[in-house]
């Protein structure tokens, strides 16, 4: 994760500080981070990664959920202060609903008849069948529906690329918070990367991020300076229950409390510092 540790202190250095719509940033534009699962997965090391909500946000995409409320019984706030955010809470249909958000697109995405695609299904086939394919895409920005959303994608779009029996991922960001998304970002596709890749019966490969307004709040600099002069810790292991085989088998709807994570997806010899806490810009 040292690569991560040198964008955020490129940008402390050296980026360009603007006033956005949710504050104060210095950001830098179009950068690339990439991680090799061989050298373990990339869970950041110099604050303590809150993987369980990872895992459970990442699960709720991959279902094709927007109900927060199912994210909260597995014990993850991430989106809360979105679902509860006065520009939303007059679009939203119900309590907890968060629009046609990330998962809704990557498994229902409408086309002009009202008849849905589900990319991410239809693309996990794909590699099974036809791993050479040049299409490989799976995206959740769909302009026609941006205001359908508590919250625009900020990554974007994402392509799977195979290879020797291996499956590599490239994901897009459009936007970029360095310090609190970021980790959870990266450590979010590489759990995809080896879901996906087990459910093809793969072996994963390289993740590669690329981040286009990559940016630190100023709210967050001081933390962002803690983080920098702490040591990272080696990458941890990751372990997937052997039985996950399609998406069914990581269906939200069928778990109920927050431990039910752990029986799909852990780390195993997570070695981190303490957390490092700031608040979210909504």
């Amino acid at each position: 994760m040292r690569n991560y540790n040198n964008l955020l202190k490129e940008i402390m250095d050296t980026g360009s500080d603007r006033n956005g719509r949710n504050g104060m940033t210095r950001g830098v534009f179009t950068r690339q981070l990439r991680f090799n699962m061989a050298d373990g997965f990339p869970a950041v090391t110099t604050k303590k990664l809150a993987f369980r909500s990872t895992a459970a946000e990442l699960f709720w995409f991959m279902s094709g959920c927007s109900d927060n409320r199912v994210l909260q019984r597995l014990g993850c706030e991430i989106w809360t202060p979105n679902a509860n955010a006065d520009y939303w809470k007059p679009k939203a249909q119900f309590e907890g609903d968060l629009g046609r958000v990330y998962g809704v697109q990557w498994r229902f995405w409408r086309k002009p008849d009202f008849t849905t695609i589900d990319q991410l299904a239809s693309v996990i086939d794909r590699i099974k069948k036809d791993p050479n394919d040049r299409r490989l895409i799976v995206t959740a920005w769909n302009p026609g529906e941006l205001d359908e959303m508590a919250l625009p994608p900020c990554h974007m779009m994402f392509q799977f690329f195979v290879t020797d029996g291996k499956l590599s991922l490239h994901m897009f960001q459009r936007s970029c918070d360095m310090f609190l998304g970021v980790p959870f970002n990266i450590a979010s596709y590489a759990l995809m990367l080896h879901l996906v890749a087990q459910m093809a019966n793969l072996e994963p490969d390289e993740l590669i991020l690329t981040l286009g307004d990559a940016h630190i709040y100023h709210d967050h600099f001081d933390a962002v300076n803690e983080q920098l002069a702490r040591e990272p810790f080696p990458l941890p292991k990751l372990w997937i229950n052997p039985e996950i085989k399609s998406l069914a088998d990581i269906d939200v709807s069928g778990m109920s409390v927050p431990d039910d994570i752990y029986k799909f997806v852990k780390l195993e010899n997570y070695q981190h510092h303490p957390p490092i806490k700031a608040k979210m810009s909504v």
